[in-house]
């Protein structure tokens, strides 16, 4: 039903912000007050998974988690806190077919000011891969949609091939860390042949608890891949 409505929701919102529903004249989409009440992710952060800590005050550091957890991608950086404008924002785009968002989030994703991403660095920006059965029901995988707005403006190679979703899992939303780690073991797949020796920047749209980045930087990693990186439009806190 989604893929079917799509055009008209698309055509009806057409000129009002896409989140607030509000009247505006601009072809970005997202209306400057929405776009002010993003909170942006700010030092200090942990140095592997990319999480804020509560205070102001310090220097980035590893967090307790990372100190205590098997993590395999070597760092995981987000644009902003999964809550208000980006939340609604994630929603509409997965859960109501707003399609037109996928172009302004990922604007956001690649015009971010992050000087600890340096994309020249990396081979590919590998989407995080939906099952067919996900893919089929929503139309499109958002994790593309913002690689594709990433690889333009970065200029690095999407690889949407190498790394395959093979195993249904079903909604996670509800789950607990360890459940969600659990849920993701064995569901991925990766051609070695395309990413061995290779640096690797896996896109998402949200970093919940990193059950599904850490598997995929697993699989990747033992598939020959040199590094592995983690960028999200959002993280949960």
């Amino acid at each position: 039903m989604i893929k079917f409505f799509n055009p008209f929701l698309n055509f009806l919102f057409s000129g009002r912000c896409l989140i607030c529903e509000k009247d505006f004249e601009s072809n970005q989409r997202i209306c400057e007050v929405c776009l002010s009440n993003i909170k942006y992710i700010s030092s200090p952060i942990c140095t592997r998974c990319g999480v804020p800590f509560d205070s102001e005050i310090g220097r980035d550091h590893l967090c307790g988690t990372c100190l205590i957890s098997e993590v395999y991608f070597t760092r995981a950086r987000a644009v902003g806190i999964y809550e208000g404008v980006l939340q609604e924002a994630v929603h509409l785009l997965k859960y109501k077919g707003r399609t037109l968002l996928a172009k302004p989030l990922g604007g956001i994703l690649a015009n971010c000011n992050l000087d600890s991403v340096d994309f020249k660095s990396y081979d590919f920006l590998i989407p995080v891969p939906l099952h067919r059965k996900r893919l089929r029901e929503r139309g499109f995988n958002q994790a593309l949609s913002l690689a594709r707005c990433l690889g333009r403006k970065s200029e690095v190679t999407i690889d949407y091939i190498s790394l395959r979703r093979v195993r249904w899992e079903g909604p996670q939303i509800n789950l607990s860390k360890k459940d969600r780690e659990r849920n993701v073991r064995g569901a991925f797949l990766c051609n070695e042949d395309r990413v061995k020796g290779g640096n690797v920047l896996l896109v998402d749209d949200v970093y919940t608890s990193g059950a599904t980045v850490n598997e995929c930087a697993k699989v990747l990693l033992n598939a020959g891949a040199a590094r592995v990186d983690v960028f999200t439009l959002c993280r949960a806190i």
